[in-house]
């Protein structure tokens, strides 16, 4: 691997050895990063293919660089071919906008250089305009055995990048247009508080108008010019405001619960937040509107909020489970919302169809002899331990799980690979 402290705006890395018995994307970004791959490519089965030439180590040195990452991939004839996938790197007002942001939380520099990439980092980013994460269509592949869409080679080099994601998040932004000491250095710059001298000249304030003389001159004033063009929208912050406390001297009225009522208001704070976020981001109004939470649902997405225990007690009431049921339904919806919580709390069978395809999926994830022994009981696979499990969606994402004190509990994000799943589940012991 090239020194990542190398001022050139690329990288190189060496082969990675072959992935026999493991997934690709153990953590939350590369499992992203995957996503944009598996969810654009057109053909399901160049994806699968890619997907096993970069478990057998078919993919050679992986090159990366502002926009491109790019690496020769070898057949399973031997031939070999240049692929290149391309991501959209950030503008200059884009990155100026991050690293302004990057600057107002330390925290963020730290987690990035313990190679870490944080939820909310990810998540300030978004607020701030700026999409580190690829979406849908964001990868472009390029190979020259003449395939338009993404083939097996290029699917190998975005799996073999997975890889490199999960080791170092950097990879992620030198694509986007800024290697690790370039960033780092214009950081520290930003982190340097303005001089006396060094700050811009101050304006004269204005004192203003008296109000009643003005009132008083109305008539004789002229009329109000045209008024000027409306401003662009303040920027969004960069995290919900605070309620106010209601921790008084006065005793509540009867049947008030201030704990409950101040952990319901900086909810709302951050569902209001979340909302404006997503609202402004671009592509909004071509996005569907999400179905309506039920009540147990809703339940769920409060109780990811950390409540107290009393609060914690009720919306476990209230939702129809026990305190522990609550827990496992909060883990579930903090790994993928909804179709979590629903692969979690549903135990249906796989429609035919569905199940012929889970099998295929079984089958090309793993050489015949490195495949786990593993017990189908409707939408459900437990590995022959008895400690792992996978869980299919209606979606066809595998989901892991892990038993738990006597109870299956979810461990991870889903996954289009079931290998990728099953490592996932195996990695929490």
């Amino acid at each position: 691997m090239s020194d990542p402290y190398d001022n050139t705006p690329e990288r190189t890395f060496a082969a990675l050895p072959p992935a026999h018995g493991r997934g690709f994307a153990l953590t939350w970004w590369g499992q992203a990063w995957l996503k944009a791959l598996e969810d654009a490519a057109l053909d399901n089965q160049q994806v699968k293919t890619g997907r096993r030439l970069a478990r057998a180590g078919a993919v050679g040195a992986v090159s990366v660089r502002p926009g491109r990452i790019t690496a020769v991939v070898q057949d399973s004839d031997r031939t070999s071919h240049r692929a290149d996938v391309l991501l959209q790197e950030l503008s200059e007002e884009q990155w100026d906008r991050f690293l302004g942001m990057a600057v107002e939380r330390s925290g963020h520099i730290a987690a990035l250089l313990d190679r870490e990439m944080p939820t909310h980092l990810v998540e300030d980013a978004e607020a701030a305009g700026v999409e580190l994460l690829p979406g849908l269509g964001d990868l472009e592949a390029q190979c020259d055995c003449g395939a338009w869409d993404h083939c097996g080679h290029t699917a190998a080099l975005c799996y073999q990048v997975a890889r490199l994601l999960d080791q170092d998040p950097f990879v992620l932004l030198l694509l986007r247009g800024r290697g690790e000491r370039e960033l780092l250095d214009e950081l520290q710059v930003r982190s340097i508080p303005r001089t006396e001298t060094e700050a811009p000249g101050q304006e004269q304030a204005y004192e203003g108008v008296d109000a009643t003389e003005a009132y008083a001159d109305g008539e004789i004033l002229p009329p109000l010019p045209d008024a000027p063009p409306l401003p662009d929208a303040p920027p969004v912050p960069a995290e919900p405001g605070l309620p106010p406390s209601l921790d008084t001297e006065t005793d509540p009225a009867s049947g008030v619960d201030p704990a409950a009522l101040e952990f319901l208001a900086t909810q709302a704070a951050r569902e209001a937040h979340r909302l404006l976020t997503e609202a402004l981001r671009a592509g909004h109004e071509q996005r569907s509107i999400a179905a309506e939470l039920t009540l147990a649902q809703d339940a769920v997405r409060l109780a990811s909020g950390v409540p107290g225990t009393s609060v914690a007690g009720r919306l476990a009431e209230g939702s129809g489970r026990d305190r522990e049921g609550l827990a496992l339904a909060v883990r579930a919806w903090e790994h993928g919302g909804t179709a979590a919580l629903d692969v979690l709390e549903a135990d249906h069978p796989a429609q035919a169809e569905t199940l012929a395809r889970a099998r295929a999926a079984l089958e090309s994830a793993w050489e015949e002899d490195q495949r786990p022994a593993l017990r189908a009981s409707r939408n459900r696979w437990t590995v022959a331990d008895g400690r792992t499990q996978l869980r299919l969606g209606t979606d066809g994402r595998w989901w892991p799980y892990r038993k738990e004190r006597g109870r299956w509990a979810p461990v991870g994000p889903a996954s289009q690979d079931p290998a990728t799943a099953l490592a996932l589940a195996e990695g929490q012991e």
